[in-house]
């Protein structure tokens, strides 16, 4: 028995985490879903509590209880309509104060692009005058000013959710659904697809970094800047297949079909969230990627090992 309530008690382990966490919100939206979870907690708690209590009282004094005739019985009616009336509006009162809140979009707001793909993120900055500075599978917001995620699927119903930070909303191919984020807080914070996508949908991850709004103008302003990086892992992707599916900025590379590859190496994972991101990690991806991610529309390379080395020495110095 012992051993089957410890089991127990380490799979509930991992719901203690902050990193993941709606209970832990860093963000107005997050906060705002938090309050309204709470007062239902609250609400639906006592009116639980009470009819426990009087249950156990009408069971104990059930003598007396049937004592009291029908106007005694019509009076407690008339209590537990008027209580239960009464949570109802306080339930109903929270939730439209809260929705409220959450669709108060801030006109100034910065916009963000986010694009679901079998099974990664692509992510769009609006950088002014028609301009867009594009990354994948990480996202960076500025901590006290509101972000205007714009969400979008390529392919199949997907679902965005970062719970430290707002509440799960989908991603409809066809469809723009949109929700305005205020971090209130600094650090990482792991997101995840929240809808069945397909065969690798559980390694859909996405991670989110809020950054003092100085450090984030910096980081944005290098994401804009062009790349080229050591000459001969370049020239394997620029003549071989990575061109065409993928974007390197400054090079002949100009591929839309897979994740922007410009600044790769200040991410901190491949495949969203599937591998670390290290050379060892980089070539096993370019030479058989559906070892790591199987199903993935990346195909095995052709590259030799020697030229998937260099490609990787490339990509690892992309900064």
């Amino acid at each position: 028995m012992s051993r089957w309530l410890l089991l127990l008690a380490l799979a509930t382990l991992p719901g203690c985490g902050q990193r993941q966490s709606a209970l832990h919100p860093a963000a107005d939206h997050a906060a705002t879903l938090m309050s309204l979870f709470q007062l239902m907690l609250w609400v639906c708690g006592i009116a639980y509590l009470l009819v426990i209590l009087f249950l156990g009282w009408s069971l104990v004094r059930r003598r007396a209880v049937a004592e009291t005739g029908e106007t005694g019985v019509r009076a407690m009616l008339g209590i537990w309509i008027g209580l239960i009336l009464f949570g109802l509006v306080i339930l109903a009162v929270g939730s439209f104060l809260a929705d409220r809140t959450l669709g108060a979009a801030s006109q100034k707001a910065l916009r963000v692009r986010v694009t679901g793909h079998q099974w990664w993120w692509r992510i769009e900055y609006e950088a002014g005058r028609g301009r867009w500075i594009e990354t994948a599978n990480e996202l960076h917001l500025p901590m006290g000013l509101p972000v205007t995620l714009e969400l979008r699927a390529a392919d199949v119903i997907h679902s965005f959710w970062v719970p430290n930070l707002a509440g799960k909303m989908d991603m409809i191919p066809g469809r723009i659904n949109s929700m305005t984020v205020t971090p209130g807080k600094t650090g990482w914070f792991r997101g995840q697809c929240a809808e069945f996508c397909g065969t690798q949908h559980a390694n859909m991850a996405l991670v989110a970094k809020v950054e003092r709004p100085g450090e984030f103008t910096r980081w944005l302003a290098h994401q804009a800047e062009p790349v080229a990086g050591e000459a001969a892992g370049r020239a394997i992707v620029e003549k071989g297949s990575c061109a065409v599916c993928h974007q390197i900025r400054g090079t002949g590379a100009q591929g839309r079909v897979g994740p922007d590859l410009t600044h790769l190496a200040s991410r901190r994972t491949i495949a969203a969230g599937a591998a670390p991101l290290t050379r060892g990690s980089l070539r096993g991806w370019i030479i058989q990627p559906q070892a790591i991610k199987p199903g993935t529309s990346m195909p095995p390379s052709d590259l030799s090992p020697q030229d998937a080395d260099a490609v990787a020495r490339y990509l690892e110095a992309l900064r």
